[in-house]
């Protein structure tokens, strides 16, 4: 009797072992659930953009040690720049890298004005500082909280044709973005400033429904624009930065580490990406060149000459104190 009463002791304590075991394992896998971002940008998978994407996803998921996921969906799987930035408002997408955060708060634009900036350096000095912060604050107001800023670059012009000044530029059906500054800017120099989605440019392009267009060096090089345009016209005529934004709704559901993971790795990649895309610029226009481009300089003093009324428009609506403490910090 003896033995059969050990033998029953034994057996209900192992049972109960089993069930503490289980039930420490299975609430520790409660505590470790997953957490999953899904990230939408607008580039191929050939450019710096979605390379600094991938690069933040394994810094996210290397310092989470696998507790939090990034997904990534390139070349507008998920919808135009607009329209991703708008599923992040609803909190159906969790982050973006986009341009086109003007439809919210068209301040945002001031760091688009032309020839604001004339090295990268500047830029990021701006972006990276108060004016940068003050300029996100308002978009939380639309669920995007703005956290790092990415690199877009110095935008320039290809064309059919040379373009030395902007006389020559008269009349010339260029394909801008849709935002307001790229259209005014082109529209003072001369142009035919046409807005056009990026997806559709190539074609619009080949198909002669634009002559010329404007983008990041690294934007011709990936969508290989060379092969339906002539020239390259290193203009620098804007900078444009590459806000990166995260749901307001879905940061707050984070808990404190998660969101220095988030941020801290943001950040890291925004830097890893601004090096990447300058130290690729100059090889990419080397090759450009070689595949048949002609890449001209031309005096940028004539075109600045003609963009008065761009810093006028955007005063009037903005105030001159906002629009000069800007220009304050670029110099």
């Amino acid at each position: 009797m003896n033995k059969l009463r050990n033998t029953v002791v034994f057996i209900i304590v192992a049972l109960a072992i089993g069930v503490a075991v289980a039930f420490f394992t299975t609430g520790n896998a409660l505590t470790e659930e997953i957490t999953t971002i899904r990230f939408g940008h607008g580039s191929a998978e050939s450019n710096e953009r979605h390379i600094a994407v991938m690069h933040f996803k394994e810094l996210v998921e290397g310092k989470s040690d696998g507790q939090i996921e990034v997904q990534v969906y390139p070349n507008e799987q998920l919808g135009s720049e607009a329209e991703m930035i708008e599923s992040v408002t609803f909190n159906d997408l969790q982050m973006v890298a986009a341009s086109a955060f003007s439809q919210y708060d068209q301040r945002i634009s001031v760091f688009e004005l032309p020839y604001l900036f004339d090295t990268y350096e500047e830029a990021w000095d701006v972006l990276d500082g108060e004016i940068g912060k003050e300029v996100a604050a308002p978009f939380l107001e639309d669920n995007l909280r703005i956290i790092a800023y990415f690199e877009n670059g110095f935008r320039h012009i290809t064309a059919n044709k040379n373009i030395e000044n902007p006389e020559d530029l008269r009349g010339l059906k260029i394909r801008t973005p849709e935002f307001p500054i790229s259209i005014s800017t082109f529209s003072s120099l001369g142009a035919n400033p046409t807005p056009m989605a990026f997806g559709e440019l190539y074609m619009g392009l080949q198909q002669g429904t634009v002559d010329a267009q404007e983008n990041p060096i690294a934007n011709t090089y990936a969508s290989k624009f060379n092969e339906v345009q002539d020239y390259l016209i290193m203009s620098s005529h804007q900078y444009m930065p590459l806000p990166v934004a995260i749901s307001e709704e879905f940061w707050q559901s984070l808990t404190a580490k998660e969101q220095a993971i988030i941020e801290e790795s943001a950040l890291e990649a925004a830097q890893f990406h601004r090096n990447l895309l300058t130290e690729n610029e100059e090889k990419m226009i080397e090759e450009l060149e070689e595949a048949g481009m002609t890449i001209v300089y031309p005096d940028t003093e004539l075109f600045k000459e003609r963009i008065d009324r761009v810093y006028e428009a955007f005063k009037g609506r903005f105030g001159d104190e906002f629009v000069d403490q800007v220009i304050q910090a670029a110099e």
